[in-house]
């Protein structure tokens, strides 16, 4: 009966914990039998060519950044025709054989020789065969075969930016929105909880919130008022091992500035303004300013003064300016203190640019009570009638009364004429 021999090539990793499916309890020895590895039949007795299938496994595990204080151990290569006589040769090829992975090819021991960085390289394929010393001959057709780095936790999280800037209007409800802050792990996502980000907010509270998973920064306060506070800053955490105990956290700063909204209709600091003009000003003279005060900013703190109501409201006009959101009182029809001499306006000044969400809040307008006292001036005397005619006699006589005029005066004191 010919008999075929068996060859076989087998790994023995370091990690055996972190594959338990290679070994059952019942496989105690240092390789796995060859008729596992080559599939051999056992029926026929023959191995099956299946070469390139014939590992049991083609991916080895191997922390990174080991610190121990010798090699770090990989694996066996092993074949069923060594007999322990020092006839074969083991030979690794392939990534950083000869320079990362170092093996005895007496034993088939194979170690790492440097720190291996998973950031800089996660896997390494190597190819494995087995020679007879005497006759150079291939005993096992070579066979192909990877190391993945496993990671361990050795990077913290970093935010894409140092600091984020964001706007979020004031009274915005609980839950709002604002910025969504977004850190990164150069450790292995795929392998335990190394570059699993659990983020937190460590200043900003009561007022923010984060979302743990997304990093989404949301208001956790209402009726947050810019006018109280404009300015916050944020400080969100993310850390890795999902926030565990021992797991590396990076930080970022978030200023926030809330916007202002139209939510403060304009008030006059005064009830009662007082004015005085000469009776004599010209039209367009300018008698004074108000102002109605509101602590919004912008087109939302826009007022548009007018005269409402009053006994003036024909001899006096109001108008707006842009600029110091003043309003300027002028005369509008010449004036006459004997006539009148007191007027009573009412001032309204009205927000231009109202937001319907907080009508709620009152009319966004307010009034005041302008008082425009008339100065009397000291005017000529008035004739009666504005033109004579008398008729004299040629031989009158010198001091003779020849007619008579009247003239008045129009100041309420009535002067005396001369």
């Amino acid at each position: 009966m010919k008999t075929c021999n068996c060859l076989s090539f087998l790994i023995w990793t370091c990690m055996i914990h972190e594959i338990p499916t290679l070994l059952s309890p019942k496989r105690t020895s240092m390789y796995l039998q060859a008729e596992r590895i080559m599939g051999l039949s056992k029926d026929q007795g023959k191995a099956m060519h299946r070469t390139k299938r014939g590992w049991m496994w083609n991916q080895f595990f191997l922390l990174e950044e080991y610190t121990g204080p010798d090699t770090q151990y990989v694996g066996k290569l092993h074949t069923d025709q060594d007999k322990g006589d020092g006839n074969l040769k083991y030979i690794l090829t392939g990534d950083g054989a000869g320079s990362l992975f170092i093996i005895d090819e007496n034993t088939g021991d194979i170690h790492a020789a440097k720190r291996l960085d998973r950031e800089e390289k996660s896997l390494y394929v190597l190819r494995a065969k087995a020679i007879d010393r005497n006759t150079g001959r291939q005993v096992e057709p070579e066979s192909e075969f990877i190391i993945k780095i496993h990671d361990i936790n050795d990077n913290e999280p970093k935010f894409t930016k140092d600091i984020y800037i964001a706007n979020v209007p004031e009274k915005s409800g609980v839950g709002t929105s604002v910025i969504q802050v977004t850190a990164t792990d150069a450790d292995d996502a795929n392998y335990g909880n190394s570059a699993k980000i659990v983020y937190s907010i460590l200043q900003g509270q009561p007022y923010f919130s984060v979302d743990p998973e997304t990093g989404i920064i949301k208001t956790a306060l209402p009726d947050m008022s810019r006018e109280n506070r404009e300015q916050y800053q944020v400080v969100i955490q993310a850390k890795d091992m999902g926030g565990q105990m021992g797991g590396l956290s990076g930080t970022t700063m978030v200023n926030i500035t809330l916007t202002d909204v139209n939510d403060n209709p304009p008030r006059f600091p005064q009830s009662t303004y007082q004015f005085s003009s000469l009776e004599s000003a010209p039209l367009g003279t300018s008698l004074g300013r108000i102002k109605a005060n509101d602590p919004d900013v912008g087109e939302n703190a826009a007022i548009e003064y007018s005269i409402a109501a009053g006994d003036g409201s024909d001899m006096f006009d109001i108008i707006t300016d842009k600029d110091t959101q003043e309003g300027i009182l002028t005369v509008k029809k010449q004036l006459d203190f004997e006539k009148k001499n007191l007027y009573n306006l009412k001032v309204e000044a009205t927000n231009t640019h109202p937001d319907p969400r907080f009508f709620y809040l009152g009319p966004f307008k307010d009034s005041a009570l302008v008082k425009v006292y008339v100065e009397d001036v000291d005017e000529p005397p008035v004739f009666n009638i504005p033109s004579n005619l008398i008729e004299v006699d040629e031989d009158v006589r010198e001091g003779s009364i020849i007619g008579q005029v009247i003239a008045q005066d129009p100041d309420a004191t009535r002067n005396l004429i001369k």
